[in-house]
């Protein structure tokens, strides 16, 4: 299943959680240098559904604070409770 975020470097803390124009908010503290700031969203979103950070897979938007990922089918229910937090 592919979920759309949208990522925010330079928060206070990481957290993800709510909706922008379709996308998953994630939160970051990490700067967006170097794929900081994809990584340890990448590594939150694994830890919000409750897989492994290999099952959780980029697609596409490396540099782009809009990115799309690959997550488990078995992980539907999770993503629609994170959208509506």
């Amino acid at each position: 299943m592919r979920i759309a975020l949208r990522v925010r470097p330079g928060a206070g803390r990481t957290a993800v959680g709510g909706a922008h124009d379709g996308a998953l908010v994630v939160r970051v503290a990490a700067p967006a240098v170097d794929g900081r700031a994809t990584e340890v969203a990448l590594a939150a979103v694994a830890s919000a559904l409750g897989v492994r950070r290999r099952e959780v897979a980029l697609v596409t938007g490396a540099t782009s604070r809009t990115k799309v990922v690959e997550v488990p089918d078995g992980c539907a229910a999770a993503v629609a409770a994170l959208f509506a937090a």
